[in-house]
């Protein structure tokens, strides 16, 4: 079994959209009306057919059984998204922070690390190593920041601080942010380059929370099926029931490894996470970039879908929006369904699998097919073969 979740790409505001303030927001939707899409693969599999698209036409006959998936958690970001595809639900979101930290915090922070530090704001990332980039450089203080998203972000260049000290760094974070302060993620932001010229490395490490027990890749450690991670995985589930994994630097090298692992695993489950949609585009309002995006990982998709073998299953899906139509002014994660595409080459596809509940649907699935289950969800595996 594949999945890959497109980090970011929504499909329509949830019902309770208004609660976090995304009514109207649409990822899919607002891409799709800003300009003719090439996706046709995506379409092939059933994308349009899941809701209308503006300029993509739904496929008479799908290859894929589609539908999408309500999120019941409170919360809109990567971590509630991915537990909750495991079979987590979450009575409390993790904290957010769209006016910095607490002074307090951060002065025991500082106090702890024995460095003052820069920023404590919602800021891109890119942005903010341009705008504090050199004043760390000068005084060697660490760049702290946060976004939409329940994150605690530490970025330092790697010739200021080394990065097994800003992984310290992270590491005192993450044990100090607990209780009403128990953020999702802590993420070392490591960046290179001089003033002008600063930009982020592939040196990036997150520490999360550690999930409840049992979620999915507790379950298939226990029924020993082999778990590989690529791009994030293993960090959201803090490396829990990930038997290997491998890091990426973009899409396109995430399908290249996708792809390898295809090749080189012939059980089990490989669980990827495409970050571009999100880090690249979504939060930075950059409509035609995600667009392109969309486009990129289509024409990737093709190749893949034509090395699955008969018995393997692919699903397709995302973990919350991020819709960057200008319209709207916010930069953060959006309330959203999320696409389900589940192909396998030995189905002839073509099943609505309606509005499922809970992404934990998705969780349930694939335990079933390994034989055993998670605390939430209700399987669609018996409609894959139909």
């Amino acid at each position: 079994m594949i999945w890959i979740v497109l980090d970011s790409v929504g499909i329509g505001e949830l019902p309770d959209a208004a609660d976090y303030g995304d009514v109207g927001r649409d990822t899919l939707g607002h891409i799709a009306r800003s300009r003719p899409l090439k996706l046709p693969n995506l379409v092939r599999l059933g994308l349009a057919n899941i809701k209308p698209l503006a300029n993509l036409q739904p496929s008479a006959k799908p290859a894929a059984n589609y539908g999408k998936a309500s999120t019941v958690s409170p919360g809109k970001d990567t971590t509630t998204g991915h537990w909750e595809m495991a079979g987590i639900w979450l009575e409390q979101a993790f904290p957010v922070y769209p006016h910095g930290f607490p002074k307090s915090l951060i002065a025991e922070f500082e106090f702890r690390i024995g460095r003052r530090t820069l920023g404590n704001k919602p800021a891109s990332g890119t942005e903010i190593i341009k705008e504090l980039g050199e004043e760390h450089v000068r005084t060697g203080f660490p760049i702290v920041y946060t976004s939409g998203d329940s994150v605690f972000q530490v970025a330092a260049h790697e010739d200021v601080i080394p990065i097994a000290d800003l992984y310290r760094m992270c590491e005192v974070a993450r044990k100090l942010l607990h209780g009403p302060d128990r953020v999702g993620r802590v993420i070392a932001r490591p960046f290179t380059g001089t003033t002008g010229n600063f930009r982020r490395t592939e040196r990036r490490h997150d520490y999360a929370v550690e999930p409840p027990r049992p979620m999915l890749l507790d379950v298939l450690a226990d029924a020993k099926t082999p778990v590989f991670g690529v791009g994030k995985i293993r960090d959201i589930y803090n490396g829990r029931g990930v038997d290997d994994y491998v890091t990426t630097k973009n899409n396109a090298d995430g399908m290249a490894k996708l792809t390898e692992a295809l090749a080189q695993r012939p059980s089990g489950l490989i669980f990827a996470n495409l970050v571009d949609f999100d880090m690249l585009f979504g939060h930075r309002k950059d409509v035609e970039g995600f667009a392109r995006s969309l486009e990129e990982f289509d024409a990737l998709l093709g190749p893949f879908l034509d090395v699955l073998r008969p018995s393997d299953l692919l699903l397709i899906t995302a973990d919350h929006g991020c819709d960057p139509d200008p319209v709207n002014p916010t930069t953060d994660h959006s309330r959203e369904y999320v696409p389900i595409l589940a192909y396998t080459p030995s189905s002839p596809g073509g099943t609505n699998l309606g509005t499922r509940a809970t992404l934990a649907d998705m969780g349930q699935t694939i335990a079933e097919n390994f034989y055993t289950s998670i605390p939430h969800g209700t399987s669609f595996l018996n409609s894959l073969a139909s």
